[in-house]
């Protein structure tokens, strides 16, 4: 080829590059693989565009990473799990293998590439939040459709961290222990008033209905969920015991004997959480109960997961989510006028459940690219893996929390924590 441009070359997938330029992209990209194997053995593949395969291990790799072109070599040398995670998903690299492997071979690299500081650590957003602001967040990530929900959860659609009792129940058994273990530990009663924030497909309010003939109300911001949850009720014949509305948790009125929060507080806000727990407090009755179930940050200044992973989840996953660490939430709670009965860590059970969801994800995953497209099967195949690997490295935890009114007697409380263990059989499956 003679004249102007006779030495520029294509990449494979379009475009074009200087020779010069992909020559030092290859050295870059190769000095980084030769720093990589003196640190570190890891069963992953390289395949660069040119057709090249560089393994990073003697062992088979469970992991492969496809670079289409010379372009996409600066993903890896700064491989933080928002740049590789969002190469991913954007389609600007091909990555193939479990996605229980993908994330802990991603997370090996960026550990030994990168400095835990600056960029990469527990970076502290300050998320603006309004009514308006969260209702869009919500929606944005469970309006989704049912279907695909459908598709990893478990029958009864319970999108929150299961209970092992024992540690080997199925997911279903374990989210159904899960809301058991919740309303033996408020200590629900027949014919109490019962409010769940942030109900979603219904589950709780329904077992509640059920089991006590508790009379029940369940808010969410989720158009689908409502409708569902709706549908649900009036299927099992519990519509005059339940009510399910769409609406801001901060727009209900009244008094309720027991009150429950089910992985909704982490859309709140780190500095709304006072406020939040306020409005819980007005809700609550003078000798109500009360049970907050969330995502907490392990790191005290209430960091996100570190080298990127909080960036990849707000810009894909939960817009505007934030974590608070398990310290600042107690303190919350009290500035609410709330005091904490009980506090209980369940990380090693989100774990498993986040494990199982995608195992479960994973099995159905062509239907799921059916239901969702390539875009968003990506978004959730690296979501789900990397929301059981934090639970695991102890990034992120959860806790049920049961608290009630500050200042009343302590008459009011049970000498011990039997009656969240000892549960009276019923018939009810």
């Amino acid at each position: 080829m003679d004249g102007p441009g006779a030495d520029i070359v294509s990449e494979p997938g379009g475009g074009a590059a200087y020779p010069e330029a992909i020559v030092f992209v290859q050295n870059r990209l190769h000095a980084w693989i030769g720093a990589m194997r003196s640190q570190i053995s890891l069963p992953l593949r390289i395949e660069l565009w040119n057709g090249q395969q560089i393994d990073l291990s003697t062992d088979a790799p469970r992991v492969t990473i496809r670079l289409p072109r010379a372009s996409a070599a600066r993903y890896l040398l700064t491989p933080s799990l928002s740049n590789l995670g969002a190469a991913y998903v954007e389609g600007a690299i091909e990555v193939r293998g479990a996605a229980h492997d993908m994330i802990a071979i991603v997370n090996a690299l960026a550990r030994t590439t990168l400095k835990a500081e600056g960029k990469f650590a527990r970076v502290v957003r300050g998320m603006r939040h309004n009514k308006g602001v969260d209702a869009g967040a919500i929606r944005y990530h469970y309006d989704v459709s049912n279907d695909f929900y459908a598709r990893f959860l478990d029958p009864e659609l319970i999108y929150s961290c299961a209970y092992f009792e024992n540690g080997d129940e199925s997911l279903a058994a374990a989210q159904l222990k899960k809301i058991d273990h919740i309303l033996d530990k408020i200590r629900l009663r027949p014919g109490q008033r019962l409010l769940d924030i942030g109900c979603g497909w219904g589950a709780l309010v329904l077992r509640a209905a059920r089991r006590y003939e508790a009379r029940c109300v369940g808010v969410t911001l989720s158009e689908n969920q409502c409708a569902l949850a709706r549908e649900r009720v009036a299927r099992a014949g519990l519509s005059h015991l339940i009510e399910i509305r769409l609406q801001d948790y901060r727009d209900v009125r009244g008094q309720f004997d027991r009150v429950t929060s089910v992985g909704m507080f982490e859309h709140v806000g780190v500095k709304h959480l006072p406020e939040y727990f306020r409005t819980i407090y007005d809700l609550l009755a003078p000798d109500g109960v009360a049970m907050n179930h969330g995502i907490t940050s392990t790191d005290p200044d209430n960091g996100e997961a570190p080298y990127g992973g909080g960036e990849f989840i707000d810009r894909y996953v939960f817009p505007h989510g934030e974590l608070a660490h398990l310290g600042l939430v107690l303190r919350a709670m009290q500035q609410g006028g709330l005091e904490a009965y009980d506090v209980e860590n369940l990380r090693r059970h989100y774990a498993r459940t986040c494990a199982l969801w995608t195992d479960n994800f994973e099995a159905n995953g062509a239907e799921i690219r059916r239901l969702a497209g390539d875009k968003r099967f990506r978004i959730w195949h690296v979501y789900l893996a990397g929301s059981s690997y934090a639970f695991e490295q102890d990034w992120t935890s959860l806790y049920q929390i049961v608290c009630g009114k500050a200042g009343r007697s302590p008459s009011a409380l049970p000498w011990s924590r039997r009656h969240m263990y000892e549960r009276v059989p019923d018939e009810l499956p």
